[in-house]
């Protein structure tokens, strides 16, 4: 009769490491699963090895667990390389002197593997706006941004163009009653899927979220988060639909306060057990070999999928008051961290705060601003990006500074000039404020092609009035 019993060398080829956790592993299946089947077994303990955080408080698989997680000692000093790493600047001129600073110092991290800086690069916390880190084997709160899995998300429907033209009180309306921004909720949250999570139950942080996850669920943030209906010109057979216009829906959201509380517990754990110099202090790091790098990855995960559920009840909403199904959908993360390989075939941790995924053949959004058009695109799978494009425009003036300088009045004009039906938003948020998408786009034609382009008509951000209309 064939034995069952486990031996160091197949848990070794499933990616357990040398040394007691391997006695470990081998005492608890014979004594807890003791006549189990070898392949059982094995895809059991893979789990276990790929997610041990969710296995810590397990009755009989806990001590595995615990064995994978290393514990470190809280509080460690440690210092930044004398010497950065290279990177490479994508439209460098058009970049503001603070966002090349904080790449710089980034690139100076002992855990840096590699990194590159997108043409819509602002400064932003830690890590910039438009930057792309990669580290080894650690993950970075703040790199990967306070909005996790912050996203773009679009429905193309077989709708003519035409339609908006003649329809822009109704589609406004459907704007106002089937999208919700900021604090405003709808009464009756719809149930997904995501809400009943282990990881609510299992992670002390997301216990005392769960609640307000599912308020929230469906909803957009404030800021520069938007839902709006275009026209979308398929100019490639790429798409796998036909070449033309068609009416099109738009939408720019994360993870609400799930994402923003999950990033501030994490960022000040990480501050608190990783003591940078002062210029570094927001890219600290978790190792994901320890109980808290752990958790936020699962924790930094669960929130990425509750943004891209938003979204989904956001597109299902308005399509189902439209009485139309979409034809096709693209999506992507923009505020994330993901496991990949690089050139050498090792893991890396690549963060993405405000970066596209532009993988071979991977499709994405890189939205302008109100007034000018957005792109569907198609990754080219540079590796000298990281795999990467920018996420959007990017800012070229802060949000104090369009306060100070730009008026209501000027600004419904130019919105007026433009065509644009707003509701909601505010001067921080004027198209004036970002950078020209049309010079962006030049810089990146090496990491993306573009397969189609989506121009704004009817747009809704936080607020219920109708910005355009001019006193």
């Amino acid at each position: 009769m064939a034995t069952i019993k486990l031996t160091g060398k197949e848990l070794r080829a499933i990616g357990y490491p040398e040394g007691r956790i391997i006695a470990t592993v081998m005492n608890v299946m014979e004594e807890e699963y003791k006549g189990k089947s070898k392949k059982f077994k094995l895809e059991l303990l893979s789990r276990v090895l790929a997610s041990p955080a969710l296995y810590v408080k397990h009755e009989q698989l806990g001590p595995i667990a615990k064995g994978l997680i290393i514990k470190k000692e809280p509080g460690k000093s440690i210092e930044l390389n004398k010497h950065r790493k290279e990177y490479n600047v994508y439209g460098l001129e058009g970049i503001e002197p603070g966002a090349i600073n904080q790449m710089e110092i980034a690139m100076k991290l002992p855990i840096t593997n590699s990194g590159a800086l997108m043409p819509d690069a602002h400064q932003g916390y830690g890590l910039p706006i438009g930057g792309v880190l990669a580290t080894n084997n650690a993950v970075i709160p703040y790199g990967v941004g306070v909005d996790i899995g912050c996203r773009m998300c679009l429905s193309i429907f077989d709708v003519s163009a035409g339609y908006v033209q003649n329809h822009v009180d109704s589609l406004l309306k459907m704007l106002l009653d089937h999208s919700k921004f900021g604090n405003e909720v709808f009464k009756r949250p719809k149930d997904h899927e995501v809400l009943g999570r282990k990881e609510f139950d299992e992670i002390n942080i997301l216990k005392s979220l769960k609640d307000r996850a599912y308020s929230q669920i469906g909803t957009s943030g404030g800021g520069n988060h938007f839902v709006e209906f275009g026209v979308v010109e398929v100019l490639n057979d790429d798409l796998g639909i036909p070449k033309g216009k068609y009416l099109s829906l738009l939408t720019h959201s994360g993870s609400r306060g799930l994402g923003a509380n999950v990033a501030r517990h994490y960022t000040k754990l990480a501050m608190d057990k990783c003591i940078l110099p002062s210029q570094a202090k927001h890219l600290a790091w978790l190792d994901l070999d320890t109980e808290d790098g752990q958790e936020y990855w699962l924790a930094m995960s669960l929130a990425g999928d509750y943004a891209s559920a938003c979204h989904h009840q956001i597109h299902e909403r308005i399509a189902q008051a439209f009485g139309e199904q979409h034809l096709m959908r693209v999506e992507n993360h923009h505020n994330f961290a993901w496991k990949e390989q690089n050139a050498d075939g090792n893991e890396i941790i690549v963060h993405r705060k405000g970066a596209t995924p532009a993988a071979d053949g991977v499709l994405g959004i890189i939205p302008g601003s109100m007034t000018s058009p957005g792109f569907i695109v198609k990754g080219k799978g540079n590796a000298d990006a990281i795999n990467s494009a920018s996420h959007g425009a990017g800012r070229v003036m802060s949000r104090t500074k369009a306060k100070q300088t730009l008026s209501k009045r000027e600004v419904q004009k130019h919105l007026k000039t433009a065509g644009i039906h707003l509701i909601g938003s505010g001067i921080d948020e004027a198209p004036m404020v970002y950078k020209d998408i049309h010079k962006v786009m030049e810089y990146q034609t090496d990491l993306v092609d573009v397969l189609g382009q989506f121009t704004p008509k009817v747009v809704r951000m936080c607020g219920d009035n109708r910005f355009m209309e001019v006193d």
